[in-house]
């Protein structure tokens, strides 16, 4: 039995990409969704949008804008690197 490191294929490096991808998003939404809504209240409840403390508002309406866009994001670096990988679905 050998300790070399077992080579790579095609389909390990699509997974590899898929998961840096999904994780890098996961990170975002957390900091977006956790860190401006709870985290750094206090500090951006200094700020104001339309009369609400900036967050509270970030709490309510941001986090699901900020969600939207990373889905948003995500769709175009998955169809991208479905496509580089040559998994794309016919008519993309």
């Amino acid at each position: 039995m050998t300790n070399s490191a077992s080579p790579t294929t095609p389909k390990s490096n699509y997974w590899r990409a898929n998961l840096s991808i999904t994780f890098k998003i996961l990170i975002i939404w957390f900091v977006v969704s956790f860190g401006c809504g709870i985290i750094f209240k206090e500090e951006l409840d200094q700020f104001s949008i339309g009369g609400a403390p900036l967050g509270f508002w970030m709490a309510q309406q941001g986090s699901i804008i900020g969600f939207v866009i990373l889905l948003i994001i995500y769709s175009f670096l998955m169809n991208k690197l479905d496509q580089k990988h040559g998994y794309a679905e016919e008519g993309e």
